[in-house]
């Protein structure tokens, strides 16, 4: 698991990434259909990258739950790599690599 503050190493699609987790906090959000969500939000590091992050987790069909998050087209080399860099923060704070869905509009369905 991941220590705040701490700086591990962290294998993702072949490559190491360098992650630091800067801190973060979750809440309770009710979406316009009344169901009840949580969002994680946190500003980590990752390859030297600083970016603030948010997942948002639902239970959706059969009352799975699932948490959703969106690659930023903007950082630097693009949206792919933001999937990267963020699929290496997941793996540093729960130790399991997240499956990655890349859809339109830089969504990846996080099912950790």
């Amino acid at each position: 698991m991941y220590a705040l503050n701490s700086t591990p190493v962290t294998e993702v699609g072949g490559r190491e990434h360098v992650v630091k987790v800067i801190g973060g906090g979750a809440e309770f959000d009710v979406d316009s259909g009344g169901k009840i969500l949580l969002r994680i939000r946190f500003t980590a590091e990752a390859d030297g990258v600083r970016r603030d992050y948010e997942i948002t987790y639902g239970r959706y069909e059969k009352n799975e739950g699932r948490g959703f998050a969106y690659a930023c087209a903007n950082a630097p080399g693009g949206r792919s790599v933001d999937a990267e860099r963020f699929s290496a923060v997941v793996k540093a704070l729960t130790g399991r690599a997240p499956k990655v869905c890349q859809k339109s509009g830089g969504k990846i369905n996080d099912k950790v």
